[in-house]
């Protein structure tokens, strides 16, 4: 009878904080299974709009995973808020944290802008090829924080997107059609209606060089030891190569064929004997 009378103080303190706090609990319990389902759905939505924007996967994932994460922590400190916790010195905690860890990595949240910035605004994806902070190549991959691109002597080049986002970049691969630009030098005792000729019958032939727009041939500019002849075609963009250096070398064989010269650079000596 002592040792029930000894716990009955115990038993009704369980039963008023029973009373007290567990509504809140249940309360809390529920709102706390509610949101999750709510963010879940949320996820899906975004995803859906994400995919429908067409928006790079890895920056989808990114932000998926960012906005679910950031969802998750206010339902938790909202629950924690129902069942009486004290979540003011909480935020300030984290607040400082976030604060610290933002001027730690300074560097590389530039580089995340940079890589959020990229893959918003697809100034180049990956398999095309650009020119950016002294680089040629094909990009391999665009990471969040960076871009990785191919060399075309098969080197890997990463550049942080903080560097790329702000630089110069030259997208070789963004239009379907390309110009080539060539060169071609005949001799001043040459034929220069005859070469035309010649190099209109070059690029007639050729089926990979398009009709339009149409194909330019002009003397550019009269040099020291030839007249040059300013060539420019236009192709689809994956024959760029090709054509330029098939061209190169039909051109060569066609002027021998015709006799026609290709001037290069010279120097004449002339020695004198001196009378002693």
């Amino acid at each position: 009878m002592d040792a029930i009378q000894a716990t009955k103080p115990y038993l009704n303190k369980a039963i008023e904080l029973v009373m007290e706090y567990g509504p809140k609990l249940i309360l809390a319990i529920l709102v706390l299974i509610i949101g999750l389902w709510i963010i879940k759905g949320i996820k899906k939505l975004v995803t859906k709009a994400l995919q429908k924007g067409q928006v790079e996967i890895s920056l989808q994932k990114f932000l998926i995973s960012m906005i679910t994460v950031l969802l998750k922590v206010l339902l938790f400190i909202s629950v924690a808020s129902m069942v009486g916790i004290a979540t003011t010195s909480f935020i300030a905690i984290l607040g400082a944290v976030t604060f610290a860890i933002g001027l730690a990595l300074q560097g590389s949240m530039s580089n995340f802008a940079g890589g959020i910035l990229i893959l918003l605004l697809k100034p180049f994806k990956v398999g095309d090829i650009i020119e950016a902070q002294g680089f040629v190549g094909k990009v391999h991959e665009i990471q969040i924080f960076n871009t990785i691109m191919k060399t075309f002597d098969n080197k890997m080049i990463f550049i942080p997107n903080g560097t790329l986002s702000n630089g110069n970049i030259t997208n070789y691969s963004k239009e379907p059609i390309r110009r080539v630009d060539m060169t071609f030098g005949i001799g001043y005792g040459d034929d220069i209606k005859r070469a035309k000729e010649v190099l209109a019958g070059l690029i007639k032939e050729d089926a990979r060089i398009l009709k339009d727009p149409a194909p330019l041939i002009a003397v550019s500019s009269l040099g020291d030891s030839s007249v040059n002849f300013a060539v420019k075609v236009w192709c689809d963009n994956a024959e760029y190569w090709n054509v330029y250096f098939d061209m190169q070398e039909k051109v060569k064989l066609t002027f021998d064929q015709e006799n026609i010269s290709i001037p290069f650079p010279q120097t004449d000596v002339h020695l004198f004997k001196e009378d002693k």
